[in-house]
């Protein structure tokens, strides 16, 4: 008799870890790179995205495309496959120790109004056996963040607003809003923010500079779409919860 339980799948999702990555994942696949910007035209249509198998035996995979909502509070899939994006070749099986490279490519409406997202997710597939003492199999999935923008535009992040929040355990942290006026998806990871606290007085009580690789590690690549505008809880511990905050985003270019 065969047995054949799928009991868990473990999904590592680029926009959430974005850099902590759940170790476990790694012990399926290593999958690189974990965020692809595309656009609707040209040599940048295309990317291709490679797979190793980093166990003992071989690793099927398929490649499965769904759509995401970008909202305030993130990103939200759809379950969906609006048939926009084809991944080449969508399913394979890996040897132990070998890549497999797939390539990813934009194939929808070149005349976008604003960027749009997918996640491309690496499923590892069951396989049956017949060992009837090893009937549980953990799986992996491992989400890549797929942004397609216009070509030729480039965005534009802004803070708009900032004040003064609270955090899980309700200490005092800056909360800010961040719009994006251009059509073109950014990412708060790819610059950095610079927040002041002032007393009722009006005296600076608080500074401090949280850096692209500081976002990554903490709040994700913080994608925003284009023309989107999305709250963030920032990271950074303030000294009270009286006065007032002040944010700035710069660029890294």
């Amino acid at each position: 008799m065969q047995l054949l339980n799928k009991i868990a799948i473990g999904t590592v999702s680029a926009v959430a870890a974005a850099g902590l990555l759940v170790s476990a994942a790694a012990y399926a696949m290593i999958v690189q790179p974990v965020v692809i910007d595309l656009t609707t035209s040209g040599r940048t249509m295309s990317q291709t995205v490679t797979v190793e198998n980093t166990f003992d035996q071989p690793l099927p995979v398929e490649m499965r495309v769904e759509a995401l909502e970008l909202t305030e509070d993130g990103v939200t899939p759809t379950g969906q496959d609006p048939g926009e994006l084809v991944v080449f070749p969508p399913q394979s099986l890996i040897e132990p120790g070998q890549r497999q490279s797939f390539r990813v490519q934009y194939v929808g409406d070149p005349a976008l109004e604003r960027s749009k997202h997918y996640f491309v997710t690496a499923a590892q597939l069951p396989v049956q056996t017949t060992d009837v003492q090893s009937n549980v199999q953990l799986l992996y999935n491992f989400q890549i963040l797929v942004s397609v923008s216009p070509v030729g535009v480039t965005p534009e992040l802004s803070i708009v607003s900032a004040e003064i929040g609270a955090n899980a355990e309700g200490a005092p942290v800056p909360v800010v809003t961040v719009s994006n006026t251009s059509a073109a998806h950014g990412y708060l990871s790819r610059g950095r923010i610079r927040v002041a606290q002032y007393g009722a007085d009006g005296r600076e009580v608080f500074s401090d500079e949280i850096t692209g690789p500081e976002m990554q590690q903490t709040l994700g690549y913080g994608l925003i779409g284009g023309k989107q505008t999305r709250r963030l809880t920032l990271p950074l511990a303030l000294p009270q919860a009286e006065g007032r905050i002040e944010a700035r985003f710069t660029p890294d270019n």
